[in-house]
């Protein structure tokens, strides 16, 4: 009821254990622990904190502006919810190297099951504009070094995004790849390709699981999840769609309330009370309530 059933730990090992398996791990970006809530609902094998939506929803532009603190606030209200292992975006570290090693710990404790860290320089930008920068290979590959030692958790999962396919060059992007690995990264995120081409280039070249990003509105194809799992993809991340469709719907909906004045003929598109108080639990909240309200202590 009031929090998760399973340990952070336990939510690691589970994670670990999909990536080892056959299966494509679906992460949808949850914009709030509701969401995370209906992504469990759902079916989906686990849930993802996109930087882009804590920056969006604080009303910022994903270029960097976020703090540690913030990202793990957001992170550890959706940890608490549910049930599913929950992978974070790190951005760049927050920082030097250390700070790298103290994100990766601030996340463990937040209840995160892993989280990647990007090689692009600050400021940083969405994988899918141009304009990024990339850092040097050896800076990346010290940043990863200190996550990886910063661990507590064997099974805490460090990622390493690469954002060089658009900058440098698919060849340099896959170089840069077996590098991180090379580093102690658990698993690859290729940003920004372009393709199923792209994909199998990295996922010949690198043997730990390969993550790719299913944005809206980027570079990379909008590939359906057989077919990523045809070319050998581990985990698929949808990072802003929950949040874009949401906010869509607020658009119209004010639109809609501007114009006419009253929300009357939005109600059919709306999630309904009964609803909403399925996925809260509502029943079994006030039941816990009514327990603890009629308890009577014996004795002095």
């Amino acid at each position: 009821m009031l929090h998760t059933t399973t340990t952070p730990a336990a939510r690691r090992r589970a994670f670990r254990d999909g990536l080892a398996s056959d299966r494509l791990l679906r992460l949808p970006g949850a914009p709030n622990p509701l969401g995370a809530r209906m992504i469990a609902e759902a079916g989906f094998e686990g849930v993802y904190v996109s930087g882009a939506v804590v920056s969006a929803d604080l009303a910022l532009p994903d270029v960097g502006l976020t703090t540690l603190s913030e990202v793990a606030a957001r992170t550890a209200q959706i940890a608490r919810v549910t049930d599913l292992p929950v992978l974070v975006d790190a951005d760049t570290g927050f920082g030097e190297p250390l700070s790298a090693a103290r994100t990766v710990q601030v996340l463990e404790d937040a209840g995160a099951a892993g989280c990647h860290l990007e090689d692009q320089e600050n400021p940083k930008r969405c994988g899918h504009l141009a304009g990024k920068r990339v850092r040097p290979v050896e800076d990346v590959v010290r940043m990863l070094t200190a996550a990886v030692r910063g661990r507590r958790d064997p099974h805490f999962v460090v990622c390493a995004r690469t954002d060089a396919a658009a900058v440098e060059g698919l060849d340099a992007a896959v170089e840069r790849a077996r590098a991180y690995v090379d580093a102690g990264a658990d698993m690859v995120f290729a940003e920004a390709v372009s393709g199923p081409a792209d994909i199998e280039r990295f996922r010949a070249a690198i043997e730990v699981p390969l993550l790719v990003n299913m944005t809206e509105f980027g570079r990379s194809d909008l590939l359906p999840a057989s077919t990523l799992a045809d070319l050998g993809v581990d985990v698929v991340i949808y990072p802003v769609t929950l949040f874009r469709l949401a906010m869509g719907a607020v658009a119209d909906g004010l639109r809609t309330l501007a114009a006419e004045g009253t929300q009357a003929g939005l109600v059919e598109r709306m999630q309904t009370r009964a609803e909403l108080y399925e996925v809260l639990g509502y029943d079994a909240y006030a039941a816990f309530d009514e327990s603890v309200a009629g308890f009577r202590s014996e004795g002095t």
